[in-house]
């Protein structure tokens, strides 16, 4: 990002504050800084790294349009701080929308609805134990509409259409369906399920299912998938278990992961939090990866054994 981009970011984003605050409209700034010192070893070698871990900020708002309408939105980028290259802005999600009585409705960049369905079942996401490493389906898509309803008691579902224009969509017309019951943040329900299907969504078909729940102070979850090429018609079948333990300001973690034919993974960890924005963090992670080589017209099966540990703090904006 050069120098004319940065300071037309900053610009666009002040003026729009003090814009907001002569309209009386609700706008948030927000971000975090998620930064660990960490020892990667990837099967061929160990370095050391000063690692940013989806380090982000953005900005969301909306505008009651009328008693029954409001408009919202959502422009956020990841910050590479450990990028060799000043230009280390990545787009995250940036969309605008419309909500009402009748769910809500957007259109731009956006997670997919299975990719959201997962809730908070992964205790190492944006870490190297991230189930994204394993499964796919983790997508962010550029040109996506995304209409979600509203909720029937507790229940909600939604659905994301993924333009074939799009890049990861090589030409083809994708589809992300969920359901989901409970909050996924356990607050307001002991439970929190889903299920979600994608077709034909960056090269996939998808079948996902996950259920997380609080059972005597732990917090369990699991997931299952099953995942299917497009153009191979390659089907595998997978799995995640995870689990959490809250000691006063201390939250210990676990989970494994494993998928047929690509590998498994576990991960262990905890959290410590030094006040609500922010927090210390250790975590181990070891995953075992199958890649194939050609060897005289034979596939030939590799296993390569991964492990990360890494040491870090998080603050929250």
């Amino acid at each position: 990002m050069n120098t004319f981009y940065k300071t037309l970011v900053a610009s666009a984003i002040t003026a729009a504050t003090l814009s907001t605050a002569q309209a009386a409209e609700p706008l948030e700034i927000y971000g975090k800084l998620n930064v660990s010192i960490q020892s990667n070893d990837d099967g061929s070698g160990s370095e050391t790294r000063v690692q940013s871990n989806a380090s982000r900020f953005g900005v969301k708002g909306g505008f009651e349009l009328s008693s029954a309408l409001e408009a919202f939105y959502t422009i956020e980028y990841e910050v590479a701080t450990d990028s060799d290259s000043s230009n280390n802005f990545k787009a995250r999600n940036q969309f605008v929308g419309l909500k009402g009585d009748f769910g809500s409705f957007a259109v731009g960049r956006n997670d997919t609805m299975l990719k959201k369905s997962q809730g908070k079942v992964d205790q190492f996401g944006d870490y190297s134990g991230d189930l994204k490493n394993l499964f796919a389906g983790e997508n962010r898509i550029a040109e996506t509409a995304t209409y979600v309803t509203p909720k029937f008691g507790d229940f909600q579902a939604g659905v994301t259409y993924a333009a074939s224009g799009d890049s990861k969509q090589a030409g083809d017309d994708g589809f992300s369906i969920a359901a989901m019951y409970g909050d996924s943040g356990l607050k307001k329900t002991p439970i929190y399920a889903s299920v979600a299907y994608d077709a034909e969504v960056a090269g996939y078909d998808i079948v996902r299912g996950t259920v997380q729940g609080k059972v005597a102070g732990f917090v369990l979850g699991g997931m299952y998938q099953q995942e299917e090429q497009v153009d191979s018609g390659d089907s595998k079948d997978g799995y995640l278990l995870s689990a959490a333990y809250k000691i006063d300001s201390i939250t210990l973690k676990a989970q494994y992961q494993d998928m047929e034919d690509k590998g498994d993974s576990w991960s262990i960890g905890a959290d410590y939090a030094l006040g609500k924005p922010t927090k210390l963090f250790a975590f181990y992670t070891d995953r075992t990866s199958m890649d194939y080589e050609e060897d005289n017209g034979d596939m030939v099966e590799l296993s390569i054994d991964e492990s990360y540990f890494a040491v870090g703090i998080e603050h929250k904006f």
